[in-house]
């Protein structure tokens, strides 16, 4: 399986639970997966994580590490027609140029989960079907196209992530 990581992933793990200083077991563990194979963020949702960051922004210095950023990126090109179908199909065909800027990179996400077999999309958004057009959540439109999608605490359990704390 492939893993293909929405950018709130790494944002929320670094910010909140999975601080790059305090649990470095974490990013080691996902440098380690991607190079394997397991894990990646599609240049897209990479251009993303970058250009949100903040100066002096832990996520970003590990992000530009080239052996980080060479052993994550999804060298795949996007087809261009999946992801029109996506955003037409799943989010709307009559959407303003201010929603399509709102629904940002999520549609280039589920093209490439489109796009394969045995690929996943992993996203820390919950499902709310009840959302409409530029709200809708990647778990809703991901299950309209059949694409698989879950949580990052289940690729963790999956993959076996696991920390080993140290005296």
């Amino acid at each position: 399986m492939l893993y293909l990581f929405d950018a709130n992933v790494l944002i929320t793990a670094s910010n909140t639970y999975y601080a790059i200083d305090q649990v470095p077991e974490f990013w080691t563990w996902l440098q380690y997966q991607a190079e394997m194979g397991l894990i990646k963020i599609p240049r897209e949702i990479m251009e993303e994580v970058l250009a949100g960051a903040k100066s002096q922004d832990p996520l970003l210095a590990w992000l530009k590490d080239p052996a980080n950023k060479k052993a994550l990126l999804f060298e795949e090109c996007v087809d261009g027609d999946l992801v029109n179908d996506v955003t037409v199909k799943g989010y709307g065909n009559d959407l303003t140029d201010t929603q399509i800027e709102e629904v940002g990179r999520d549609p280039f996400l589920i093209a490439y989960g489109r796009a394969g077999r045995d690929r996943c999309v992993v996203t820390s958004e919950v499902s709310a079907p009840s959302k409409k057009k530029q709200n809708r959540r990647i778990p809703d439109v991901c299950k309209d196209f059949g694409v698989k999608c879950c949580t990052p605490f289940q690729v963790n359990r999956e993959l076996g992530f696991k920390t080993g704390w140290k005296v």
